[in-house]
């Protein structure tokens, strides 16, 4: 009898889950359960939340920008699967997601009306007018996000042949492609360190995260990267929270995204600081291991304050 009110269970818990759509991990589209139980602790996952922080307790700090290269192992968890499987998406998917079909996360464009957005500061919000998700213009901003479109000549698969018009010029067509999430090189995080003396602790809040993609021209080559959108970060940890991402260990273990980042685990490197110039760590560094050095300058100097205020 227990064995039967069991099975009744799972059913009406696979059921109720996969109405859930894209937040379901471990059963396929069609509903057939892909394992040998279901994955509930992920999908239901509540966000932890922040510490309270008040101004008066801020005695220090400083933010910086930081680049995580995706093609460093440590960061793969991010990076792959480069297709969606049932029970795990790449950061971009689930970004993809959030955007575009939930509608959950406001994306920032880097280009507006006035100057170019490049650190995150909230400048261009695209939202549905009145909150019609369906408006024409507000899809094709969304669309502008994740596609690009590319201009060939149209192929008459009835002639077998190029088409051309009546004077003999070719037809050219524009075909929408997404984005792949093998184009994703790189995520930008613009974090907020400070030392909060009321719990006596050097802490660390991810305040933005924008995508960066890979750029080519008409003919497929290389021409470089593109930083798409900023994200604001604590929006996205309520959509980053249910999702797997991979355990090399143990696959009954793993953990959110919102996970992986509140545990930092991941590597990067600082590519800016506050600075009176305003100005990135390239811009007065140009060897790239001088830059290097300086990302690294700016990580000692933060770590070294945390030190020295327990220094007797």
């Amino acid at each position: 009898m227990k064995s039967i009110v069991g099975l009744i269970m799972g059913f009406f818990a696979v059921v109720g889950l996969s109405q859930g759509g894209e937040n379901l991990q471990g059963t396929a589209p069609s509903g057939v359960l892909d394992g040998v139980y279901v994955q509930q602790h992920i999908p239901t996952k509540k966000v932890i939340a922040y510490a309270h922080l008040r101004e008066a307790d801020v005695m220090w700090s400083k933010r910086v920008w930081r680049k995580i290269d995706l093609r460093e192992k440590i960061n793969f968890p991010l990076y792959y699967p480069t297709e969606p499987l049932n029970d795990r998406r790449s950061l971009w998917h689930v970004i993809k997601y959030g955007v575009e079909q939930e509608g959950s996360l406001i994306p920032y464009k880097i280009l507006g009306d006035g100057p170019l957005d490049n650190q995150g500061q909230f400048l261009y919000p695209i939202k549905p007018p009145n909150g019609n998700t369906k408006d024409s213009a507000y899809r094709s901003e969304i669309d502008a996000l994740f596609y690009t479109v590319k201009t060939e000549q149209k192929y008459d698969e009835e002639i077998g042949d190029f088409a051309t018009d009546e004077n003999g010029d070719p037809i050219y067509i524009d075909i929408k492609e997404p984005i792949s999430a093998k184009d994703v090189v790189q995520f930008k995080v613009k974090e907020d360190w400070f030392f909060d003396k009321q719990r006596s602790v050097l802490d660390v809040r991810i305040i933005a995260i924008c995508p960066v993609v890979n750029v080519y021209d008409s003919q497929g080559e290389l021409k470089g990267t593109q930083d798409k959108f900023w994200l604001y970060f604590p929006e996205c940890r309520y959509v980053f929270q249910n999702y797997f991402v991979y355990n090399r260990a143990n696959d009954a273990q793993r953990m959110s995204f919102d996970d992986l980042f509140w545990k930092r685990q991941f590597n990067s490197f600082i590519y800016k600081e506050t600075n009176v110039y305003d100005r990135e760590v390239d811009m007065y560094e140009q060897n790239g291991v001088k830059a290097l050095l300086e990302s690294e300058r700016i990580k000692l100097e933060m770590t070294n304050f945390e030190h020295d205020l327990w220094h007797l």
